[in-house]
């Protein structure tokens, strides 16, 4: 029996365990009986809000946009568009600057919950 690869890290050293998977590798356990919808990645504004697709949120730091002498200032506005895995981890459309990818900790999510 050929067990899949580490679904975190496709590592091929995954052993099993009573009902559960292990990667040696990355340390991640799953149930391969279970359907798993974890693709998405969960992300939290720099207050520790979950954010979601489609929030409107607002950047609490001046950022300076590498490779241009653009700087997006204090409360400049964005909609995430989705989620990546990575260091800059929000793909979002900025109001004046377009499309940009920003990292969760210098945004905070606008308004109230049904905003």
């Amino acid at each position: 029996m050929s067990l899949p690869n580490c679904p975190k890290c496709d590592s091929s050293y995954v052993y099993e365990d009573q009902a559960l998977l292990i990667c040696p590798e990355c340390g991640h356990e799953w149930n391969p009986n279970e359907v798993v919808e974890d693709d998405a990645v969960q992300v939290k504004d720099a207050n520790g809000t979950p954010l979601a697709e489609g929030d409107k949120v607002t950047l609490i730091k001046d950022l300076k946009v590498k490779g241009s002498s653009l700087v997006l200032k204090v409360g400049t506005k964005a909609v995430i568009k989705r989620f990546v895995a990575g260091d800059h981890d929000i793909d979002c459309k900025v109001d004046g600057a377009g499309d940009m990818m920003l990292k969760s900790q210098f945004v905070k999510r606008q308004g109230g919950q049904d905003d």
